[in-house]
């Protein structure tokens, strides 16, 4: 995937700005889209056809274009204690791991602290094309907390694995990750002024993540996982309204939080559909 960009691309660019060859035209922009990997061009970042949609979640782990239907108490809850926070990878590594920016998330979506919702089969490709917006009612037993929102592709169960195979990886129910981000709950509000949580009032935590250009293919499925540690690309918070950087090992305390799916109280990842 690399060879293209560098002989359409890069060489193409150098030969027109250091040696006066060819005629470099560049489209508003390039883009690699992962899901089929290959490069897009585009005449504009978003694409003008991108259609804004959200995902919402609902009950039983679903997740869809359908706004929620239910009550103002429909939610569901998970522990987050900080003394075993979520990791980011499933091993040991030493040093920053590339890796985790697609790694395996099977670890994380059979852990209690980490919520999963996830779409029914997909019957066609479904590509998404620029940034993301996680709006998310939640609240806390604590005074302070952290969000931790992951998109995830999810590959079918009968995929075949990779031959050959030296790392034995198992692509059946492969869960991919296509992009997560954390936001600081007491920064819900204000970057400037923070706030602290009211203990068990739902409150609206809105962020935007990073762009994407992914393409879900069909037989596949989309997962978002919701959790409040991600350890150690994220320093733990005592989920206490205090400097975190000054917490004592007493003020590090266990809470539970909530992620509300209601009809007043709808939480979800907004997307562009590129239809």
């Amino acid at each position: 995937t690399s060879l293209p960009y560098r002989e359409k691309v890069e060489l193409a660019f150098f030969n027109h700005h250091l040696k006066g060859k060819g005629d470099w035209k560049a489209p508003a922009a390039y883009v690699f889209e992962t899901g089929t990997n290959q490069w897009r061009t585009y005449g504009e970042w978003p694409p003008k056809a991108a259609k804004a949609k959200t995902l919402y979640f609902g009950p039983r782990g679903t997740l869809t274009f359908d706004a929620p239907k239910e009550t103002a108490d429909a939610f569901d809850e998970y522990p987050s204690d900080p003394a075993r926070p979520v990791p980011f990878l499933d091993d040991v590594t030493i040093g920053m791991s590339k890796e985790y920016m697609t790694a395996d998330q099977r670890f994380a979506s059979t852990r209690p602290d980490v919520l999963v919702y996830e779409t029914a089969v997909l019957e066609e490709d479904l590509t998404l094309a620029g940034p993301l917006s996680a709006s998310l009612f939640a609240s806390t037993t604590g005074t302070d907390s952290d969000f931790v929102v992951k998109l995830i592709d999810v590959y079918p169960n009968d995929l075949p694995d990779p031959d050959p195979n030296p790392a034995n990886v198992r692509m059946g129910g492969y869960q991919q990750l296509v992009r997560g981000d954390i936001f600081r709950g007491r920064f819900r509000n204000s970057l400037e002024k923070p706030e602290a949580f009211e203990p068990g009032k739902p409150a609206k935590i809105a962020w935007s993540l990073p762009d994407v250009n992914h393409v879900f293919r069909r037989g596949h499925k989309v997962m978002i996982q919701i959790q409040s540690t991600w350890f150690p690309l994220a320093n733990r918070n005592p989920q206490k309204f205090l400097k975190v950087t000054a917490a004592k090992p007493e003020d590090f305390q266990q809470a539970t939080q909530r992620v509300f799916r209601s009809k007043d109280l709808p939480s979800g990842l907004g997307v562009l559909v590129l239809e």
